[in-house]
């Protein structure tokens, strides 16, 4: 049977780090970056584990910014 994982993509460039995707993910993969800014001078959220995204899609649904956008793909 085939797993199904996610892909996120974070436009760091919108991100003005509120920290709502961070405190949303059920697997506590993203972080907010420790000594990077973006443009605005915000510090962004970033996906800190590879490879382990379910694709349930919190992070996106409470981003006041749309700046996450999360794909679902299949595992063989």
């Amino acid at each position: 049977m085939a797993k199904i994982r996610g892909a996120i993509i974070i436009d760091r460039d919108r991100c003005k780090g509120c920290n709502l995707c961070v405190v949303a993910c059920p697997l506590n993969l993203l972080a907010l970056a420790e000594k990077e800014v973006n443009k605005k001078g915000y510090r962004f959220a970033q996906q800190t584990i590879e490879n382990v995204c379910n694709g349930c899609a919190s992070c996106a649904i409470v981003c006041p910014d749309g700046c996450i956008t999360v794909y679902k793909k299949k595992e063989i």
